[in-house]
């Protein structure tokens, strides 16, 4: 199923509406959708370099708006879905956002809106626990901002090659950025409490 929708989005991505769809992809993958925009916007500013700018500023604000929906859902509706998002896979990730929450606020927003975690389970957690909105908002804007703006850019100017490795350099990348935010909140937790 999973494959299915990841080949229809890559299709997208060459289709005269293709902006349109990218907005509605990123939009959609801030609350509900399995795939992430990056399959649309990576070929995307491959294939028309002059607009990648462009492109990864309509992916970020429909990402964020998207997140916006998120944090109503969790927000207005938790009650409502809980009972089903633990029967889902997004259930562990959905008890490791409301973990960081506790922990970081602000700065899980931002690590989940970069990394490959499902930023959607974030958004809707961020509701849920009530998180303050404006710092969720500016939080998903930078995160989801600096994501789609390195894809775009790194496409757009390194071409092929990067295109074929787009999931391994997120991995590469999105992976140690949560380890140095844990990191760093370890450490200035000890450093608080001592």
């Amino acid at each position: 199923m999973f494959q299915k929708l990841y080949d229809k989005a890559l299709s997208w991505s060459k289709h005269r509406h293709a902006a349109k769809l990218l907005c509605a992809v990123s939009f959609a993958e801030s609350s509900f959708f399995p795939i992430p925009p990056d399959v649309m916007l990576a070929p995307m500013a491959l294939s028309q370099p002059d607009k990648a700018f462009r492109l990864a500023t309509f992916t970020t604000i429909a990402s964020v708006l998207g997140g916006m929906l998120g944090y109503t859902i969790g927000y207005f509706m938790f009650d409502s879905i809980g009972p089903w998002l633990e029967t889902t896979h997004y259930w562990d990730s959905y008890l490791l956002a409301r973990k960081w929450f506790e922990a970081w606020g602000f700065w899980a927003i931002f690590v989940a809106g970069f990394s490959p975690i499902p930023y959607k389970v974030f958004t809707i957690a961020a509701g849920a626990l009530s998180m303050m909105f404006v710092p969720f908002v500016l939080a998903s804007l930078i995160g989801r901002g600096v994501r789609f703006f390195l894809v775009a850019m790194l496409l757009a100017a390194g071409g092929a090659k990067l295109e074929a490795k787009l999931r391994e350099y997120m991995e590469r990348l999105g992976w140690p950025t949560v380890a140095l935010v844990i990191v760093g909140a370890g450490i200035y937790e000890l450093l608080r409490q001592g």
